[in-house]
Protein backbone atom coordinates (compact mmCIF):
# COMPACT_ATOMS: atom_id res chain seq x y z
CA UNK A 1 0.00 0.00 0.00
CA UNK A 2 0.96 3.34 -1.33
CA UNK A 3 1.04 6.22 1.62
CA UNK A 4 -1.71 7.54 -0.05
CA UNK A 5 -3.51 4.56 0.24
CA UNK A 6 -2.52 4.44 4.67
CA UNK A 7 -3.98 7.96 4.61
CA UNK A 8 -7.64 6.94 2.81
CA UNK A 9 -7.89 4.04 5.22
CA UNK A 10 -7.11 5.60 8.31
CA UNK A 11 -9.59 8.57 7.27
CA UNK A 12 -12.08 6.06 6.66
CA UNK A 13 -11.58 4.05 10.06
CA UNK A 14 -12.00 8.02 11.78
CA UNK A 15 -15.20 8.81 9.77
CA UNK A 16 -16.78 4.89 11.06
CA UNK A 17 -15.90 5.89 14.18
CA UNK A 18 -17.05 9.49 14.76
CA UNK A 19 -20.38 8.32 13.00
CA UNK A 20 -20.72 5.27 14.71
CA UNK A 21 -20.54 7.58 18.27
CA UNK A 22 -22.52 10.05 16.72
CA UNK A 23 -24.94 7.89 15.91
CA UNK A 24 -25.22 6.15 18.86
CA UNK A 25 -25.98 9.00 21.13
CA UNK A 26 -28.32 10.23 18.48
CA UNK A 27 -30.00 6.83 17.45
CA UNK A 28 -30.55 5.66 20.98
CA UNK A 29 -33.53 8.19 22.42
CA UNK A 30 -35.02 7.82 18.86
CA UNK A 31 -35.14 4.20 19.00
CA UNK A 32 -36.43 4.14 22.48
CA UNK A 33 -39.06 6.49 21.51
CA UNK A 34 -40.25 4.48 18.65
CA UNK A 35 -40.48 1.77 20.69
CA UNK A 36 -42.56 3.03 23.71
CA UNK A 37 -44.40 5.36 21.72
CA UNK A 38 -48.27 5.02 20.73
CA UNK A 39 -48.29 7.95 18.33
CA UNK A 40 -49.85 7.80 15.09
CA UNK A 41 -46.76 9.44 13.53
CA UNK A 42 -44.63 6.42 14.29
CA UNK A 43 -44.92 5.46 10.92
CA UNK A 44 -43.96 8.29 9.62
CA UNK A 45 -41.00 8.64 11.62
CA UNK A 46 -39.86 4.66 10.89
CA UNK A 47 -40.49 5.52 7.29
CA UNK A 48 -37.96 8.66 7.31
CA UNK A 49 -35.39 6.65 9.83
CA UNK A 50 -35.76 3.76 6.81
CA UNK A 51 -35.63 5.96 4.26
CA UNK A 52 -32.12 6.13 3.37
CA UNK A 53 -32.04 1.74 3.22
CA UNK A 54 -34.12 2.24 -0.35
CA UNK A 55 -33.30 5.52 -1.67
CA UNK A 56 -29.75 5.44 -4.33
CA UNK A 57 -26.96 7.14 -2.42
CA UNK A 58 -26.28 9.28 -4.96
CA UNK A 59 -29.78 10.87 -5.01
CA UNK A 60 -29.17 11.23 -1.09
CA UNK A 61 -25.91 12.79 -1.86
CA UNK A 62 -26.74 15.14 -4.36
CA UNK A 63 -30.06 17.23 -1.91
CA UNK A 64 -27.05 17.17 0.82
CA UNK A 65 -24.32 18.71 -2.10
CA UNK A 66 -27.15 21.66 -2.22
CA UNK A 67 -28.39 21.77 1.49
CA UNK A 68 -24.74 22.07 2.57
CA UNK A 69 -23.57 24.29 -0.06
CA UNK A 70 -22.50 28.03 1.22
CA UNK A 71 -25.37 29.20 -0.29
CA UNK A 72 -27.39 27.77 1.83
CA UNK A 73 -28.58 29.06 5.77
CA UNK A 74 -27.10 25.82 7.33
CA UNK A 75 -23.78 26.09 4.76
CA UNK A 76 -23.14 29.69 4.95
CA UNK A 77 -23.47 29.33 9.13
CA UNK A 78 -20.83 27.24 9.15
CA UNK A 79 -18.34 28.67 6.74
CA UNK A 80 -19.18 32.28 9.41
CA UNK A 81 -18.10 29.44 12.02
CA UNK A 82 -15.34 27.44 10.59
CA UNK A 83 -13.97 29.78 7.88
CA UNK A 84 -14.42 26.31 5.49
CA UNK A 85 -17.28 24.64 3.80
CA UNK A 86 -19.32 21.62 4.74
CA UNK A 87 -19.50 20.64 1.70
CA UNK A 88 -15.91 18.48 -0.17
CA UNK A 89 -15.08 18.50 3.66
CA UNK A 90 -14.68 16.12 6.50
CA UNK A 91 -17.63 17.27 8.70
CA UNK A 92 -19.44 16.72 6.04
CA UNK A 93 -18.14 13.24 5.31
CA UNK A 94 -19.49 13.18 8.46
CA UNK A 95 -22.84 14.43 8.59
CA UNK A 96 -23.70 12.51 5.19
CA UNK A 97 -22.44 9.10 7.23
CA UNK A 98 -24.48 10.14 9.69
CA UNK A 99 -27.83 10.83 8.05
CA UNK A 100 -26.96 7.37 5.33
CA UNK A 101 -25.89 4.84 8.21
CA UNK A 102 -29.30 6.10 10.89
CA UNK A 103 -31.36 3.11 9.99
CA UNK A 104 -28.74 0.53 10.82
CA UNK A 105 -28.18 2.28 14.89
CA UNK A 106 -32.04 2.82 15.05
CA UNK A 107 -33.45 -0.38 13.24
CA UNK A 108 -31.47 -2.69 15.56
CA UNK A 109 -32.00 -0.83 18.99
CA UNK A 110 -35.96 -0.20 18.40
CA UNK A 111 -36.39 -4.35 17.94
CA UNK A 112 -33.99 -4.93 20.71
CA UNK A 113 -35.93 -2.65 23.28
CA UNK A 114 -39.56 -3.76 22.12
CA UNK A 115 -38.70 -6.99 23.61
CA UNK A 116 -38.13 -5.50 26.81
CA UNK A 117 -41.43 -5.96 28.79
CA UNK A 118 -43.28 -2.67 30.19
CA UNK A 119 -43.47 -4.34 33.96
CA UNK A 120 -39.88 -4.25 35.07
CA UNK A 121 -39.69 -0.72 34.02
CA UNK A 122 -43.35 -0.33 36.00
CA UNK A 123 -41.52 -2.22 38.71
CA UNK A 124 -38.47 -0.07 38.74
CA UNK A 125 -40.08 3.23 38.97
CA UNK A 126 -42.77 1.87 41.36
CA UNK A 127 -39.31 1.00 43.57
CA UNK A 128 -38.56 4.86 43.46
CA UNK A 129 -36.04 4.65 40.32
CA UNK A 130 -36.01 8.05 38.17
CA UNK A 131 -36.99 6.82 33.93
CA UNK A 132 -33.60 7.69 33.47
CA UNK A 133 -32.10 4.98 36.60
CA UNK A 134 -34.59 2.44 35.18
CA UNK A 135 -33.29 2.44 31.75
CA UNK A 136 -29.81 2.09 32.83
CA UNK A 137 -30.49 -0.51 35.64
CA UNK A 138 -33.17 -2.56 33.21
CA UNK A 139 -33.44 -1.35 29.70
CA UNK A 140 -29.57 -1.45 28.55
CA UNK A 141 -28.14 -4.41 30.15
CA UNK A 142 -32.06 -6.33 28.77
CA UNK A 143 -30.75 -5.40 25.30
CA UNK A 144 -26.85 -5.16 25.29
CA UNK A 145 -26.82 -7.22 22.28
CA UNK A 146 -29.14 -5.14 19.82
CA UNK A 147 -26.84 -2.37 20.98
CA UNK A 148 -23.36 -4.71 19.80
CA UNK A 149 -25.34 -5.37 16.67
CA UNK A 150 -26.59 -2.07 16.10
CA UNK A 151 -23.08 -0.53 16.50
CA UNK A 152 -21.06 -2.81 14.58
CA UNK A 153 -23.21 -2.70 11.71
CA UNK A 154 -23.35 0.77 11.98
CA UNK A 155 -19.67 0.90 11.73
CA UNK A 156 -19.57 -1.92 9.01
CA UNK A 157 -21.82 0.12 6.57
CA UNK A 158 -19.75 3.68 7.33
CA UNK A 159 -16.35 1.55 5.93
CA UNK A 160 -17.59 0.61 2.75
CA UNK A 161 -19.83 4.25 1.85
CA UNK A 162 -19.09 5.43 -2.00
CA UNK A 163 -21.58 7.07 -3.29
CA UNK A 164 -22.36 9.55 -0.63
CA UNK A 165 -19.56 10.07 0.34
CA UNK A 166 -18.17 10.79 -3.20
CA UNK A 167 -21.13 13.33 -3.87
CA UNK A 168 -20.95 15.01 -1.08
CA UNK A 169 -17.08 15.10 0.19
CA UNK A 170 -15.89 14.29 -3.45
CA UNK A 171 -12.02 13.22 -4.10
CA UNK A 172 -9.53 15.23 -2.19
CA UNK A 173 -6.36 13.73 -0.71
CA UNK A 174 -5.71 13.76 3.14
CA UNK A 175 -9.07 15.24 3.29
CA UNK A 176 -12.46 13.20 1.86
CA UNK A 177 -10.51 10.38 -0.17
CA UNK A 178 -12.15 7.18 1.89
CA UNK A 179 -10.77 3.66 0.79
CA UNK A 180 -13.79 2.96 -1.57
CA UNK A 181 -13.26 6.15 -3.26
CA UNK A 182 -9.54 5.23 -3.71
CA UNK A 183 -10.30 1.63 -5.03
CA UNK A 184 -12.59 3.36 -7.73
CA UNK A 185 -9.87 6.17 -8.49
CA UNK A 186 -7.33 2.75 -8.80
CA UNK A 187 -9.40 0.63 -11.33
CA UNK A 188 -10.19 3.59 -13.07
CA UNK A 189 -6.42 4.40 -13.56
CA UNK A 190 -6.35 -0.22 -14.27
CA UNK A 191 -4.16 -0.15 -11.41
CA UNK A 192 -6.07 -3.79 -10.85
CA UNK A 193 -3.27 -4.80 -7.86
CA UNK A 194 -3.60 -1.80 -6.10
CA UNK A 195 -7.52 -1.78 -6.23
CA UNK A 196 -7.33 -5.50 -5.38
CA UNK A 197 -4.96 -5.06 -2.19
CA UNK A 198 -7.34 -2.36 -1.20
CA UNK A 199 -10.74 -3.98 -1.54
CA UNK A 200 -9.21 -7.08 0.10
CA UNK A 201 -8.67 -4.90 3.43
CA UNK A 202 -12.69 -3.55 3.20
CA UNK A 203 -13.70 -7.44 2.46
CA UNK A 204 -11.59 -8.59 5.66
CA UNK A 205 -12.74 -5.48 7.86
CA UNK A 206 -16.66 -6.38 7.17
CA UNK A 207 -16.28 -9.84 7.10
CA UNK A 208 -14.50 -9.61 10.72
CA UNK A 209 -16.88 -7.16 12.04
CA UNK A 210 -19.86 -9.26 11.01
CA UNK A 211 -18.77 -12.34 12.41
CA UNK A 212 -17.98 -11.11 15.36
CA UNK A 213 -21.99 -9.63 15.72
CA UNK A 214 -22.81 -13.29 14.80
CA UNK A 215 -21.05 -14.88 16.97
CA UNK A 216 -22.18 -12.63 20.48
CA UNK A 217 -25.53 -12.95 19.16
CA UNK A 218 -25.18 -16.88 19.77
CA UNK A 219 -22.79 -16.71 22.92
CA UNK A 220 -25.54 -14.59 24.35
CA UNK A 221 -29.30 -14.89 22.67
CA UNK A 222 -32.15 -13.25 23.69
CA UNK A 223 -34.79 -13.79 26.91
CA UNK A 224 -37.64 -11.79 26.51
CA UNK A 225 -39.90 -11.19 29.33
Amino acid sequence: MTAPDFTALFLTLRLAFVATVILLVIGTPLAWWLARTRTKVKPVVEALVALPLVLPPTVLGFYLLILLSPQTAIGSFWLSVTGSTLTFSFAGLVLASVLYSLPFMVQPLQSAFETIARKPMELAASLGASPWDAFVSVALPASARGFVTAIVLTFAHTLGEFGIVLMVGGNIPDRTRVISIAVYENVEQLNYAQAHSLSLILLALSFSVLLFVYIFNKRFPVHVG
